[in-house]
């Protein structure tokens, strides 16, 4: 069965290498998809994320960065397309937006990359030197954390994308629960009371630091919720996802390096 799989898989590939033009083809119509602002959404939530490494290229097959690639989003001229392609690596093309698609469709994309392109300045850089004391009364600081990957998920109760989404992040935090080398700490917006009587009826399987609006606003300069952060062993941001599924992939790549 697995020199079947390889032998198939093989064809593909050197099909694709016989005919390198396929591989600047879509995966999808790109003018119906504009039609109708559902098929779109269901699209860009399904195969767009923007969040994780990708190959870029422009409207002209021109291989640009992740960051002009948002930025040219952000501008609201244009639609994220992924392209058909054989290999593991993800490539994106902008695909010029029709002056009649809904108009929805042009304020989510554009709301989208600006918010990811934000996240994806951060990249890189340090986190913000932190003490933070959860719901248990442990306190957690950068020295603390120093030598142990940190996933940190932000988010508050009224944030229902945040919540619906809870059993998924257990799952991972469970998934990962036997690794001493990764922490899960969650900054919520909201009271230690309100929290308590919340996590009571909808537990979370992470830390959780009340009392972080102001912190989460103002230090790390959030646009949306849920953002996750996923630092290294030095506190540096390695990754800023904006959802789960993102967030599942970056993390499993990060501990593979």
């Amino acid at each position: 069965m697995d020199k079947i799989l390889i032998i198939f898989f093989s064809s593909i590939v050197i099909s694709f290498a016989q005919n390198p033009t396929a591989l600047n083809q879509p995966n999808t119509n790109t003018n119906e998809i504009q039609n109708n602002y559902i098929q779109f959404k269901n699209y860009f939530e399904n195969e767009i994320l923007l969040s994780l490494d990708f190959n870029a290229v422009d409207e002209n097959n021109q291989t640009i960065t992740k960051e002009f690639f948002l930025e040219q989003l952000s501008k609201g001229d244009f639609i994220p397309i992924k392209l058909i392609s054989p290999y593991k690596s993800i490539t994106y093309k902008l695909f010029a937006l029709l002056s009649t698609s809904d108009s929805s469709i042009k304020a989510t994309i554009v709301e989208k990359s600006f918010n990811e392109l934000h996240n994806y300045k951060k990249e890189g850089t340090a986190f913000p030197s932190f003490s933070f004391n959860d719901l248990n009364g442990n306190l957690i600081t950068n020295e603390s954390m120093k030598g142990k990957i940190i996933v940190i998920k932000c988010w508050f109760i009224h944030c229902a994308i945040c919540v619906k989404e809870f059993p998924e992040v257990n799952a991972l935090a469970e998934k990962y629960s036997k690794n001493k080398d990764i922490e899960f700490i969650s900054l919520a917006e909201d009271n230690p009371e309100q929290l308590k009587a919340f996590l009571n009826k909808k537990p979370l399987r992470y830390s959780v630091v009340p009392n972080m609006k102001e912190y989460m606003n103002e230090v790390l300069q959030l646009n949306a919720f849920p953002t996750h952060f996923i630092l290294d062993k030095e506190s540096k941001i390695v990754k800023v996802v904006s959802n789960f599924k993102s967030l599942e992939i970056a993390l499993e790549e990060v501990i593979q390096q």
